[in-house]
């Protein structure tokens, strides 16, 4: 039985499905513009996402974004000297749990190092 291939399957070998990424943008002077990201050893990143609801889990509500095709993607990249695209990245960082009553207790009264003091 022969499968029919549509524009938006993976080829075998690919590591994620092709057609359409949710890219972040923000404001710019001609439209919008890509958002880029900083990898944790610092290099420039583009991210995607493989929907709405992903980025909105990552990125927040208010995150602007287009539909871009990864080929679209890395083609205005490439001017940049940006090579690097993570798709459906997470926070590194867990967000801080929110406390039920701040912390009262005093800090520890500092004392000097032995041999040091005079």
């Amino acid at each position: 039985m022969s499968a029919v291939l549509y524009g938006d399957e993976p080829e075998p070998g690919e590591r994620f499905p092709a057609g359409r990424l949710c890219v972040p943008v923000r404001p710019g002077s001609g439209g919008c513009v890509t958002r880029l990201f900083r990898t944790p050893v610092g290099g420039r990143t583009a991210v995607a996402f493989t929907g709405p609801a992903r980025l909105r889990a990552v990125l927040g509500d208010a995150q602007p974004w287009i539909a871009l095709a990864e080929p679209a993607l890395r083609a205005l990249m490439e001017p940049l000297g940006v090579r690097e695209l993570r798709i459906d990245p997470v926070l590194t960082a867990p967000a801080p749990a929110p406390s039920a009553a701040p912390v009262t207790e005093p800090l520890p009264s500092p004392r000097p190092l032995a041999g040091l003091a005079k």
